[in-house]
């Protein structure tokens, strides 16, 4: 099955849940900022040009913003008089980045269609474009959604998954959000590219769970090459490849590194070392079928990207991503920190 025929399938998918997620449409900037998607395109491939980590980066900024009180752009709050900002939660504090570009893609936009574009959803069309600018699959992305006026820093510190988490432990983080056991092996497929900061794995390098011993499912020429990265005691923010195969390239070979204990993170491994996990079949149709990822990964991506939306008069369309307007008082954000992805 080719691209062409992935998108007719994701067009029947959200036609089959038009009524449930009705307040969002695909079509929705279509009179007012007709050029919305080629315009975000257009920002994300010069970022490439100079950093091919940014396609990866932005996704979890999407999948971060998410994961904490709904995909209403709360995450790209800076701290102000009246915001505690989310960038500096457990889950995001010297991790996330690209808030730069997120910053150009709101310039440009606000240029051609001034007060149209929320940012919540420059964020969803920047997931999709950059999964199909390193090669992965397109869709049409529900669009519609408008920002928050707040930030949750403690829901933050509490709804993002800690790279250590056990199997059990990463089900019932997504089932929080309304994603089931599908829906978590597929959207970890998005560690196919990018990067991590040792301090996210040197846990499973030399004293795995108290033993005084490497994790047992990981790989030892990966262990062996890891350990000169991440010496014991060394720098937590030193980065590697999350896809040792294919590091900038949207594939399934984020799977087949599973397979043979080749995941970088425990929350990675998990899904296949996992003793009788229903997720070890799933990622096992992923290796033999990336079609069926990609397919499910956009299933997915659309599930993910409603969750407790805001639409309709609700929130607002910001002018600045980093504050809610007539705040003159935000600060600046930590872009400048090294960062996993």
């Amino acid at each position: 099955m080719g691209f062409s025929q992935i998108s007719i399938f994701t067009t029947l998918f959200f036609a089959l849940f038009v009524g449930r997620f009705a307040q969002l449409s695909p079509t929705f900037y279509n009179q007012t900022c007709p050029n919305v998607t080629t315009i975000v395109k257009g920002v994300i491939q010069g970022a490439l040009q100079t950093d091919p980590r940014i396609a990866a980066s932005l996704i979890r900024l999407h999948f971060h913003d998410c994961f904490v009180q709904g995909c209403d752009g709360s995450l790209l709050l800076d701290n102000s008089s009246t915001i505690v900002t989310e960038k500096e939660s457990l889950g995001n504090n010297a991790s996330v980045r690209g808030f730069n570009v997120v910053d150009d893609i709101k310039t440009a936009l606000e240029s051609a269609c001034p007060g149209i574009v929320s940012c919540a959803d420059i964020l969803a069309i920047a997931s999709e474009e950059s999964v199909v600018l390193s090669g992965g699959p397109s869709w049409a992305v529900p669009l519609g959604r408008r920002d928050s006026l707040t930030a949750n820093r403690t829901l933050a510190d509490q709804n993002l998954p800690s790279p250590f988490l056990t199997l059990d432990g990463l089900k019932s983080n997504f089932l929080n959000q309304g994603l089931d056991t599908t829906d978590l092996v597929a959207l970890s497929g998005a560690h196919t590219f990018g990067r991590s900061r040792c301090g996210a794995f040197t846990g499973r390098l030399y004293n795995f769970n108290s033993t005084g011993n490497p994790d047992p499912t990981l790989n030892t020429t990966l262990l062996a090459s890891l350990q000169q990265i991440c010496p014991q005691g060394g720098n937590v923010s030193v980065i590697t490849d999350l896809d040792v195969s294919t590091p900038d390239i949207f594939d399934n070979k984020y799977y087949s590194n599973l397979e043979v204990e080749n995941g970088l993170l425990q929350t990675d491994q998990e899904l296949y070392s996992t003793s009788g996990a229903d997720t070890i079949d799933i990622v096992k149709n992923y290796i033999a079928n990336e079609t069926a990822f990609f397919e499910a990964f956009v299933v997915s991506m659309i599930k993910m990207g409603n969750i407790s939306v805001l639409t309709g008069s609700q929130g607002e369309i910001r002018q600045n991503c980093r504050k809610v307007n007539g705040d003159s008082l935000s600060g600046l954000s930590n872009d400048g920190l090294v960062a996993q992805y």
